[in-house]
């Protein structure tokens, strides 16, 4: 997996747009104006930060040990995910699902009537 894939399976969701709003290094994707995942550009290694549950964040780092607290984040709701062979290519993209998923519950009624 290449962070072109991630990038492409993010852009296809509804709302979502992409910028570069704390350096030229970390993309970052949003749904209606709201992070859902940086994608730092400049690690040797495939990484990026997603949202999750804090119970499934807890389930995830005890699982994985390629996931972890959201580096530079809030620790209970992010993560860090380190992609290789330990985490199965599915899991990247329902990792990416599940953090899309929980912004866009949160959005107001009047934001989602439009889409």
């Amino acid at each position: 997996m290449h962070a072109e894939d991630i990038r492409t399976y993010c852009l296809q969701k509804k709302e979502v747009t992409e910028s570069f709003p704390f350096d030229e290094h970390t993309l970052v994707f949003k749904v209606a104006g709201k992070m859902f995942l940086l994608l730092p550009l400049d690690e040797t290694l495939l990484v990026f930060n997603a949202k999750n549950t804090p119970e499934k964040s807890l389930e995830l780092r005890e699982h994985y040990s390629s996931i972890q607290p959201g580096f530079h984040m809030n620790k209970l709701h992010w993560n860090t995910i380190h992609v290789n062979d330990e985490i199965p290519t599915q899991l990247i993209y329902d990792l990416i699902d599940e953090s899309y998923n929980l912004v866009v519950a949160k959005l107001p009624k009047k934001v989602k009537a439009n889409w």
